[in-house]
C-alpha cells in the first residue's frame, strides 16, 4: 500500500476555540484496507424480484409515532445528524463576524449551547462550514471562503461545551474538497478526496480515523477514485462507499459495513454495486443496508433504478420507489425514509407503512432529519414561516419515539 500523497503541513497552531490551543495530529503510515478486492460479485438484481413499498405494503395510521418534543430555534440553524444526545448545529453568527458558529442542540433539555463561538483561522474569509458531535466530541470544518483551503479540528466535549485540547486533524487545499466526515463516541472519522475541478483528480481518496486524546490518527481505507458517499455511523458499524478494483471493465463502488470497535479493521458485510452504479446515500439498519439511488441507469437491473432499497444480496430488497433525499434511519424492521416534504416510516416485518407531515408552513424550505443509521429517537427540523408576514421566522425541532 503506498503511502497517501496528499499534503498536509505538519505545524502547530495556537488560538482561541473554547480557550483551547489547536495542535496538529500526525498520520500513522500505511492502511488497513487498501483498495481491496470486493468480496461478492456486483449484484444485479431482477427488477420483479423485489418487493415495493407503494404497491405490496399496506397503509397503516398507527405505525406512525407520535411527537415526543418540540423545541424553537433561532432562524438559521442547520442541525446534523449525530447518534446520541447532543446535535452539531451550525448556527447564524449574531453579526457578519462570524458569519456561523459552531453549536450543539440538548435532546434532554432543549437548549441550544454555544461551542465554538468563532473559527480558529484567523482570515477574515474563513467561517466554520460543517459541524458533527457523539456525546463525548466535538469536531467541525473551517472553510475560507476565498482560497478554498480548509481545516478539521476536534476536541473532547461534554455538557454542551469544549473540555479537552483542540486538534487540528487535517488541512487541505482546494485541490480537495472539505472533508465529509462523522462522530462516533470517542473516534472522528473523515474522508479526503480530491476536488472535482482541482489539479489532483487523478488522487485516490483516502478515510482516516482518530481517536480522542491521541497525537495520531491513521489511514483506513483507500478508494482509487472518490467515494461514492460521506461515512454513516450507525450502530456498531462505519458504512463507506469506496470504488472497488476488478477485473472487467467499468467503475464499481461497494457498500461497506466495517466494524466500529476494532476501528474498521474488520469487514462486516459488502453490497457491490452493478456497473457504473454509484449510491446517493448509504448506511445500515441492523443486519440491512439502506440505499438509495437517485438517478435511473440504462443497465444494473432493479438496483440501477431510482429509489431506496433496504436489504442486502443475501436477503433480498424491499423498494421504495421515489426520488431520495437525506439518509435514511430506523430500528430493527422499521425505517424512516425522507420524501420531498414528509417522512415514509416502513415495517418490513409487518409490511405496512406511514408518513409523518412536515411542520406547519415548512413545506417552501423543507424539513430535513438530523439522525442517520441506527437510532430510537427520530429527530427532524424545518425552517417555518411566520404565520402573519409569510416570511421564514425560526427553525423548528421535533422527535418521534421509533
Amino acid at each position: 500500500m503506498r503511502a497517501p500523497r496528499i499534503t498536509r503541513r505538519s505545524l502547530f497552531k495556537v488560538a482561541a476555540a473554547g480557550g483551547a490551543a489547536a495542535a496538529a495530529v500526525s498520520i500513522l503510515p500505511g492502511c488497513t484496507h487498501g483498495g481491496d478486492e470486493p468480496d461478492a460479485d456486483p449484484t444485479v438484481v431482477d427488477e420483479g424480484s423485489a418487493e415495493s413499498v407503494l404497491d405490496s405494503f399496506e397503509h397503516s395510521s398507527d405505525l406512525a409515532p407520535a411527537e415526543e418534543s418540540s423545541w424553537t430555534l433561532p432562524l438559521g440553524s442547520v442541525l446534523h445528524p449525530a447518534e446520541g444526545t447532543w446535535i452539531p448545529v451550525t448556527s447564524a453568527g449574531s453579526s457578519a463576524s462570524p458569519m456561523v458558529k459552531g453549536t450543539a442542540l440538548s435532546l434532554a433539555s432543549g437548549q441550544l449551547f454555544d461551542v465554538v463561538p468563532e473559527p480558529i483561522g484567523k482570515a477574515s474569509t474563513t467561517v466554520i462550514y460543517d459541524t458533527r458531535c457523539s456525546d463525548d466530541v466535538y469536531a467541525w470544518v473551517e472553510l475560507d471562503l476565498a482560497s478554498r483551503s480548509w481545516a478539521l479540528y476536534a476536541s473532547e466535549f461534554s455538557d454542551g461545551q469544549l473540555t479537552g485540547d483542540t486538534k487540528t486533524l487535517w488541512e487541505g487545499t482546494s485541490d480537495y474538497d472539505p472533508a465529509p466526515f462523522e462522530v462516533a463516541g470517542s473516534r472522528v472519522i473523515w474522508q479526503v478526496q480530491p476536488s472535482l475541478s482541482g489539479t489532483k483528480t487523478t488522487e485516490s481518496s483516502f478515510c482516516y480515523l482518530w481517536h480522542a486524546g491521541d497525537s495520531d490518527a491513521k489511514a483506513v481505507v483507500e478508494s482509487p477514485g472518490r467515494f461514492a458517499t460521506r461515512p454513516s455511523v450507525s450502530g456498531g458499524v462505519v458504512v463507506l462507499v469506496p470504488r472497488v478494483t476488478r477485473e472487467e471493465a467499468g467503475t464499481f463502488y461497494g457498500v461497506t459495513a466495517y466494524e466500529l470497535s476494532d476501528d474498521l479493521e474488520t469487514r462486516v458485510d459488502q453490497l457491490v454495486m452493478p456497473a457504473g452504479v454509484r449510491p446517493f446515500r448509504a448506511t445500515r439498519v441492523g443486519d440491512r443496508f439502506l440505499v438509495s439511488v437517485e438517478a435511473s441507469y440504462s443497465s444494473g437491473g432493479l438496483l440501477g433504478q431510482m429509489g431506496t432499497y433496504m436489504g442486502t444480496a443475501f436477503m433480498g430488497f424491499v423498494r421504495l420507489g421515489q426520488e431520495p433525499s437525506e439518509c435514511g434511519c430506523g430500528r430493527g424492521d422499521k425505517f424512516v425514509i425522507k420524501c420531498n416534504s414528509f417522512y415514509y416510516v416502513i415495517d418490513l416485518a409487518e409490511k405496512t407503512y406511514a408518513t409523518i407531515s412536515s411542520a406547519d408552513r415548512s413545506v417552501d424550505y423543507g424539513e430535513f432529519p438530523a439522525r442517520s443509521g441506527e437510532c430510537d429517537l427520530f429527530v427532524t427540523f424545518s425552517t417555518v414561516k411566520d404565520p402573519d408576514t409569510g416570511y421564514p421566522a425560526s427553525v423548528a425541532v421535533r422527535t418521534f419515539r421509533l
